[in-house]
């Protein structure tokens, strides 16, 4: 069986199937596996620049958590955050404990795939998903069953629609897209932050991280995402919608002080427009999908729980 994309859907799919016996190979294209848990370093210090924090609701998903919790890979962050209105207005909001990591949210992804067999650095192409005589083929490969572990946009793209339009029929949900800007300064110079804020009816910003908060080590790095209406326009060249969110984020945090770096990553599917009752896609062709969208309640949680079931209906199925 053959898992691609190395996320934490992919990874949790491809732990259950070597677990159980199951020979599979993971392919990604990135250099590490994350996906869209990623972290990018500047002088050494992580910074999380995709998923912001994880919940925990599931009793199989804490038994996760706990390990890495055991491991100083995790830790709880904070149950409130603040909220802000575009015209300024502030309050707070608690909810579940949200978790934070203390190297960089990746090193959760990282540590479920140790010795998983990957191949980084390999891009599926369009179609390559098909079908010869009954059964499923990855690149004009034979295979048990493929397994698209990523967006819906980007897994419908890699599916042959002739040869499984079941699947193509199944990858439906639409994504928001966001820019990610990291703002590392030279001390910390802001007194009205939160150590998360809700940005609520504000053209640019949709939220704003305290990295040195969430990561424990009082680093001067605040990371802003923008809103799907901001991102769609420099989709095509990230950083020119850089400078309006960075005035946005100086605004909010209440500081006149510029980062002695900055950079913005862009994500074009950095999150499910809704999420689904099911948990997973598996066709009687040997296609199978499961991500963050195959949740009732998109998130690092859901992505998890769906790798999971698929990982153990392809057990059952196959092994």
């Amino acid at each position: 069986m053959v898992v691609v994309g190395a996320g934490i859907s992919g990874v949790a799919c491809a732990r259950v199937l070597t677990e159980a016996g199951v020979p599979v190979e993971l392919v990604d294209r990135g250099r590490r596996p994350g996906g869209r848990m990623a972290s990018r370093r500047h002088e050494g210090r992580p910074a999380d620049i995709g998923a912001s924090y994880f919940t925990v609701s599931d009793p199989a998903f804490e038994e996760v958590v706990r390990r890495w919790e055991q491991a100083d890979l995790a830790r709880p962050w904070t149950d409130t955050f603040g909220v802000v209105s575009a015209a300024g207005e502030r309050s707070t909001t608690s909810g579940p404990v949200r978790w934070g990591t203390t190297g960089g949210i990746r090193s959760l992804v990282e540590a479920l795939a140790v010795d998983l067999p990957i191949t980084h650095a390999h891009e599926v192409g369009e179609g390559a998903v098909s079908l010869r005589d009954g059964t499923p083929t990855l690149e004009d490969r034979p295979v048990r069953a493929v397994v698209l572990a990523m967006p819906d946009p980007q897994a419908a793209r890699l599916v042959d629609p002739a040869a499984h339009p079941d699947a193509v029929a199944g990858l439906t949900t639409a994504y928001e897209a966001v820019l990610a800007l990291t703002a590392v300064f030279d001390e910390r110079c802001w007194e009205e932050l939160p150590d998360g804020l809700f940005v609520n009816d504000d053209p640019v910003l949709s939220w704003i991280a305290d990295d040195g908060r969430r990561r424990c080590d009082g680093g001067p790095v605040l990371v802003a995402h923008s809103t799907d209406a901001h991102a769609r326009p420099h989709l095509a060249d990230p950083p020119a919608g850089g400078p309006a969110m960075l005035a946005a984020l100086r605004e909010y945090a209440g500081t006149d002080r510029d980062p002695v770096h900055s950079a913005v990553h862009r994500w074009t599917f950095a999150k499910p427009a809704h999420g689904r009752p099911e948990t997973f896609l598996l066709t009687d062709t040997g296609v199978g999908a499961c991500g963050d969208s195959w949740s009732e309640k998109p998130r690092v949680e859901g992505a998890w729980l769906s790798g999971t079931a698929l990982g153990q209906e392809l057990v059952r199925r196959f092994g």
